[in-house]
């Protein structure tokens, strides 16, 4: 595992786990019920350290997923839907973790509700914020799995993405593609980790091996609550893939929030905790969410 720079977002919150198959970076802070964030494709734990400021009466466990930021990959055929929800699920079991919900952004969110499945205790809850529930359409279906599996099969290939990807404009123009505004820090950040080619190699595997359409499948059978976040700009998962999904689901919520992109929890953690904190204050009523004083 590459060092965790000393100016990274919540560093004193880092700890190393080594725990098969993967070697991993996790953030843990906070203290109350285990709640557990997880970050979309190309991100790290680092999107949520704006959020984690708002979510007071948690202990809050912030991976980055296998291959991506600082976590290093033991395989990279663990990289799909159902291996990550397993190696996760086999990560809290070791470290005696017992998330009471679980909060997902992006293709985090398609792991969480993968996750619901798996846990030992059954959750409470789940958050999706601007959540990837949904196959890709038409030609793009059919190339973009393809052309990300041809990718990540060449060891060269995420070298040459890492140079052609890093440089500032381009960063700056792949996160305003998503419909959201990023700051300079923001910028700064997805800047560093697309610098490294560990990391965009673990992005392209995610990619060639992600499967949804037998987690779609099941909406209709799951229990569980669910509230999903959608925000009216985003141009990388559309307000309708949330809308469909959660139409299909048997207690699922939606609510969209105006005038942000895709990176939503980055631009606006405020907003998305005034939705997030009532609706898990419900879910967890049995639990006492805020720490008791002393």
């Amino acid at each position: 595992m590459r060092p965790i720079p000393e100016d990274w977002p919540l560093r004193a919150a880092s700890r190393v786990i080594r725990c098969r198959p993967h070697e991993w970076h996790v953030q843990v802070m906070g203290e109350g019920p285990d709640l557990l964030l997880l970050h979309g494709a190309g991100a790290s734990a680092h999107s949520f350290h704006r959020l984690a400021l708002h979510l007071p009466g948690y202990r809050l466990i912030i991976p980055d997923l296998p291959g991506q930021g600082f976590t290093r990959a033991g395989g990279m055929m663990r990289l799909g839907l159902d291996e990550m929800a397993d190696d996760l699920t086999t990560l809290c079991v070791d470290q005696d973790w017992h998330p009471v919900s679980i909060i997902g952004h992006s293709a985090g969110a398609a792991i969480a509700l993968r996750m619901s499945e798996m846990v030992p205790a059954p959750l409470r809850a789940v958050v999706g914020i601007n959540a990837a529930l949904g196959p890709f359409d038409g030609f793009a279906g059919w190339l973009f799995p393809k052309l990300a599996k041809a990718m990540s099969a060449s060891p060269f290939m995420a070298a040459i993405l890492t140079r052609l990807a890093s440089k500032r404009s381009q960063v700056e123009s792949l996160l305003a593609g998503t419909g959201s505004v990023p700051d300079f820090e923001a910028v700064t950040l997805y800047q560093r980790l697309v610098s490294d080619p560990r990391h965009v190699e673990g992005t392209l595997g995610m990619m060639a091996q992600w499967q949804l359409e037998q987690l779609i499948e099941r909406f209709p059978q799951l229990m569980l609550p669910v509230l999903l976040i959608a925000s009216d700009r985003d141009r990388a998962v559309p307000p309708r893939v949330s809308q469909a999904a959660a139409k299909a689901m048997g207690r699922a919520e939606y609510v969209e929030i105006a005038g942000y992109g895709h990176l939503l929890h980055e631009e606006a953690p405020e907003l998305v905790a005034a939705q997030v904190l009532p609706f898990l204050q419900r879910k967890h009523r049995a639990l006492s969410v805020v720490a008791a004083p002393l």
